[in-house]
């Protein structure tokens, strides 16, 4: 126990925490010092990247995916080391006993509750993974970093749960515009990949965190992502139907890549090939392919801005799309760490490149090249890691070409819609719905997981041996007494249910057994179903009540399918409260 002064002084303190946290001005000032941080850790990790790049690699001004050709291909090596550095990552995760929060999963299903440990988790690999050459961005760790410190920040000052998801999203989306310098582009990605939705009480905060870590960025004078830049001109009505197609071409192109990358980690998950040896492999069949061109090596930034500037063949760019794809998906699939945002806006500028060639040649359209990268850059992001309105705000933030604006917009939402019409994820969201979270978009789901069957369950049930016969229960379960009776067997096991007004029905005879009558015999859920598939437990089977059993079958509770919705319906309600700040 500590004396009066210091528990009085303590609880004062906390109680201004607390205070400080509720409060919407001191809310948007906790997101600026979420982004500054954000800011300095994006800042930080690309140095680390970079600076290991140029003890592996020997390079200092370009950037590795520049460089024309690999001139001591023994350097190569270095991607098979960075698999046997993550050989010993993921030891020291698996001994842990569970894998680390990722900052999208954190905040959809926890609440934005993320670990610090599990930051530096994800951080590490990340790093490890681009600093080696491996086709990986490091857009992941940008945003985990930026998320999680924005996490712990929050639980620090006590937050409720929408602010908390907010701040994360705020943090998240800080880390990429600091790395862009686009203060607009990291606020629409807080909106559009991390939280989910646009509100008016998010908007200040989630702004103000990426100007502040795009304030640091170029306080410390590092140069951002640019892009490219692009001239005043005008573009008629006709140049929009001349890109249109390029949306349905990046749709199912990412599309294609997102099912390569994730069907070759299933693949190779489902087979254990290789073990736990498999980055190591990864780094291997990556060096042939960066011999041939090391375009393909990290996440594409240096290569990106070679080709805009050169014009290179199409057979060459189109050999360079292949490359980089196929090292994309043995880098993610062999178990490297990163994301494909980056490196998608490298294949999206490729294949933008590669649609104006080809019209340019089989119907003689002359598309800019240019243009052609851009409107490519977004529209294969936006299938991949969707968030339209982020791409072309990226596109607009580096470019500063209004012109282009409309085009990039159009491509983008014909992108976006082909994508989630035939496939309906991001890239981000379906590798964790692979790995078997109920994950599927930047929504909070959390409150659904934890409004589970075992805490909306019952327990003033009436049971009854399956053995017993219906005059049994006529005599001991007056009509109107209770809807159900669940039946157990001798050892206590649950054997069905059968509905009271049912067994007092004159057309059953009273010698007959209760299980011949019992329903739901093989339908059950667990303390830790959740209420999305409770409910559709009810619709699938027309029950209007569950039984809750443990692993040994033992019943533990009852469900009642009308308490249930209700119960989820307030959850909604609730949500919705606190996402408005109406709670």
């Amino acid at each position: 126990m500590g004396r009066p002064w210091q528990i009085a002084l303590l609880s004062g303190f906390n109680r201004r925490r607390r205070a400080l946290g509720a409060s919407e001005a001191a809310f948007i000032v906790l997101a600026t010092f979420a982004g500054v941080a954000a800011g300095v850790t994006t800042n930080l990790q690309q140095f680390l990247a970079h600076t290991i790049q140029g003890a592996l690699y020997g390079v200092s001004i370009n950037r590795l995916s520049a460089l024309g050709q690999i001139h001591h291909p023994w350097r190569l090596l270095a991607l098979p080391l960075g698999g046997l550095v993550l050989v010993g990552i993921t030891q020291y995760l698996r001994a842990r006993g569970r894998q680390p929060i990722d900052v999208i999963d954190g905040n959809a299903l926890h609440g934005g509750r993320i670990p610090l440990v599990d930051n530096f988790a994800i951080a590490a690999q990340t790093i490890v993974s681009n600093g080696a050459g491996a086709s990986v961005g490091l857009e992941a760790t940008f945003a985990q970093m930026g998320g999680g410190l924005a996490s712990l920040l929050g639980q620090w000052f006590k937050l409720r749960r929408s602010d908390l998801r907010t701040l994360v999203g705020a943090g998240a989306g800080a880390a990429i515009g600091a790395a862009f310098g686009a203060p607009l582009t990291g606020a629409f990605y807080a909106f559009e990949v991390m939280i989910g939705t646009y509100t008016p009480a998010a908007i200040a905060p989630v702004v103000a965190a990426s100007l502040a870590a795009v304030i640091v960025t170029r306080g410390f004078g590092v140069d951002p992502y640019l892009i490219a830049t692009t001239a005043n001109r005008t573009l008629i009505t006709a140049d929009y139907l001349a890109y249109a197609p390029l949306g349905l071409i990046c749709a199912l192109l990412g599309i294609a890549i997102m099912r390569l990358a994730t069907g070759a980690e299933t693949h190779l998950n489902a087979r254990n090939w290789f073990g736990r040896w498999r980055p190591v492999v990864g780094g291997f069949l990556l060096i042939p392919i960066a011999l041939v061109s090391p375009q393909s090596l990290s996440a594409g930034h240096g290569a990106m801005h070679l080709d805009l500037t050169l014009h290179p063949e199409l057979s060459f760019l189109v050999l360079v799309l292949g490359l980089k794809i196929l090292a994309s998906v043995i880098s993610l699939g062999f178990g490297f760490r990163g994301g494909l945002f980056f490196a998608s806006l490298f294949l999206g500028s490729l294949v933008g490149q590669i649609y104006a060639g080809a019209l340019g040649l089989w119907l003689h359209l002359n598309l800019d090249p240019v243009d052609a990268a851009l409107i490519g850059m977004a529209g294969l992001s936006v299938s991949i890691i969707g968030g339209p309105m982020t791409l072309a705000i990226l596109i607009l933030e580096t470019t500063h070409d209004f012109a282009l604006m409309g085009i990039v917009l159009t491509v983008a939402l014909v992108s976006s819609a082909v994508t989630r019409e035939l496939f309906g994820y991001s890239f981000s969201t379906w590798r964790l719905h692979i790995r078997g979270s109920t994950v599927r978009s930047p929504r909070d789901i959390g409150w659904m997981i934890d409004l589970a069957a075992g805490r909306i369950m019952r327990r003033d049930w009436t049971q009854m041996p399956a053995t017993a016969t219906i005059g049994e229960l006529r005599s001991r379960v007056p009509p109107g007494s209770t809807s159900k009776v669940v039946l157990v067997d001798a050892e206590q096991r649950y054997c069905g249910i059968v509905a009271t007004a049912a067994a007092w029905s004159p057309d059953i005879a009273a010698a007959d057994s209760l299980s011949s009558h019992a329903i739901l015999c093989r339908i059950t859920l667990e303390a830790l179903t959740p209420i999305a598939a409770t409910l559709d437990l009810f619709d699938l089977h027309a029950a209007d009540e569950l039984a809750v059993v443990d692993a040994d079958t033992h019943v533990i509770g009852v469900v009642g399918e009308k308490y249930a919705r209700r119960r989820y319906f307030e959850g909604i309600e609730a949500a919705q409260r606190e996402i408005y700040r109406e709670a």
